[in-house]
């Protein structure tokens, strides 16, 4: 896991917790964009992460070169 990653994921779910302690403090329309933004961030995440993985397989996929002795 690169540190994007890992500041995308734990940034998700700190605005999770900020979310959630708004709701109980002003109500579901004060943080409704702080959820909306925390999902984004956890989709871009995602999205990052299967990209990873996808460029792993393809490169494992192509053979390998042999070298001339």
């Amino acid at each position: 896991m690169k540190l994007a990653d890992t500041i995308l994921l734990s940034l998700s779910a700190a605005l999770v917790i900020i979310g959630t302690h708004l709701t109980m403090k002003v109500g579901i329309d004060a943080s409704y964009p702080v959820f909306m933004f925390a999902v984004a961030l956890l989709f871009w995440y995602m999205y990052r992460k299967k990209d990873n993985e996808e460029e792993g397989s393809s490169a494992q996929d192509m053979p390998k070169k042999k070298k001339k002795r």
